[in-house]
């Protein structure tokens, strides 16, 4: 019987592959940032109405978001896979969100195949803008995943990475405020907002020390004056927080505010502050889930790594991971070679046969997951009972 389900599976991966491969390509050849992804969010949801989805596009009122829902025959678990198709600014694809797409995307649509057959409710979500203002950020808090069992992301790599963690993050915008002046004929008439930002990033800078080193604090000035010879009264600095966990951020975020604060007090200046992106909350990896998906990639020859790190970047995929049982891995695209993601090198990676190769491994081992859990309910319950337990 398993073999039975590993042919078929295989079988509509290799039929998928060609249209798979078109929709990575032409997202790459069309790179839109976050919130601009107008072709790219269309090429998906035609995809996946031509494959019989029902969709919803635009959704929760993002015009480049759509929700695509394909019910079974019979009833069963919601399981739900995650598009993202953003790029960024200069180097377009250097993320490799054009195969992230197609790879979550077409792992819905796998399961789409066989779910009249054992039962349950397959959903593709299209997840705009995760490298700024991400919008899974947005379906959290709006009850997106209220009625979904379990929900999968996976992410272009140079390595089969199995999901782990990721740093909780904040967005914060400090603005100073001060009194304009001639800087060389009557300085002492101004307030200097400049140096109260200058203060404020030296005052961080003196707050690293005491810092876990895990934890980051960065940022760049975005406004800082317009004439050397005037005093500037207004400058803004933004700033992201990090920690491992929520507890720490809030901790480290207060003191943050606290250096602004302070800079400005010493520059007889004033401060405001808030969030200019939405908050990014540290994911929770599903063990239990990880372990089931990290098994099947085993049985396709793949042995996912679980390497520990000190610190890595952001993402809203762990807001999600708060709400319902989530996980987040990693494929391989580099044939070996260690490739940092955010360049171009990384990016015409996901044009070649390894990336593709990557894709179809990832697709088949998310395929046999998902049925793992449509076809023994024990199993997806020891997935909810871990969740319950470590989140709630």
């Amino acid at each position: 019987m398993q073999d039975i389900r590993n042919e078929q599976v295989q079988t509509i991966i290799q039929i998928l592959r060609p249209e798979l491969q078109e929709l990575s390509e032409y997202i790459y050849a069309n790179p839109e940032l976050g919130h601009e992804e107008v072709l790219s969010s269309k090429a998906h949801v035609e995809l996946l109405k031509k494959h019989g989805f029902e969709v919803e596009y635009p959704y929760l009122g993002i015009e480049t978001a759509f929700r695509a829902v394909y019910k079974g025959k019979k009833a069963g678990p919601t399981l739900a896979y995650l598009s993202e198709y953003d790029a960024l600014p200069g180097i377009g694809h250097g993320c490799g969100h054009n195969l992230l797409g197609a790879t979550d995307t077409g792992a819905g649509i796998a399961l789409s195949k066989l779910v009249d057959e054992v039962g349950g409710t397959v959903v593709v979500l299209g997840t705009p803008a995760e490298e700024t203002n991400g919008d899974k950020v947005t379906m959290a808090d709006a009850g997106t995943f209220d009625d979904v069992d379990v929900a999968f992301c996976t992410h272009p790599s140079d390595g089969y990475y199995a999901s782990g963690t990721s740093m909780a993050m904040e967005a914060i915008e400090f603005r100073f405020y001060g009194q304009t002046a001639h800087a060389a004929a009557a300085p002492y008439k101004g307030k200097n907002a400049l140096d109260a930002c200058i203060n404020f990033f030296n005052n961080v800078s003196s707050l690293r020390q005491q810092l876990h080193p895990s934890a980051r604090a960065h940022g760049v000035i975005k406004d800082g004056g317009e004439a050397a010879n005037v005093i500037p009264d207004y400058t803004r600095a933004e700033f992201y927080v990090r920690a491992m966990d929520m507890p720490y951020l809030n901790e480290l975020r207060e003191k943050v505010i606290r250096c602004a604060e302070a800079g400005a007090l010493a520059a007889d200046c004033r401060m405001e502050w808030g969030h200019y992106e939405a908050a990014y909350k540290n994911l929770i990896t599903n063990e239990t889930l990880s372990e089931l998906y990290n098994k099947n990639m085993q049985a396709l020859d793949i042995d996912m790594l679980t390497e520990e790190r000190d610190s890595m970047g952001s993402m809203d995929m762990g807001n999600v991971s708060q709400v319902v049982p989530a996980i987040n891995p990693y494929f391989e695209i580099t044939s070996g070679k260690a490739v940092s993601a955010h360049t171009t090198e990384f990016r015409e990676c996901t044009l070649t046969e390894a990336a593709y190769e990557g894709m179809e491994k990832t697709i088949a081992g998310l395929t046999h997951t998902a049925l793992d859990l449509m076809t023994q309910p024990d199993l997806l319950e020891k997935v909810k009972r871990e969740f319950t337990e470590k989140v709630n």
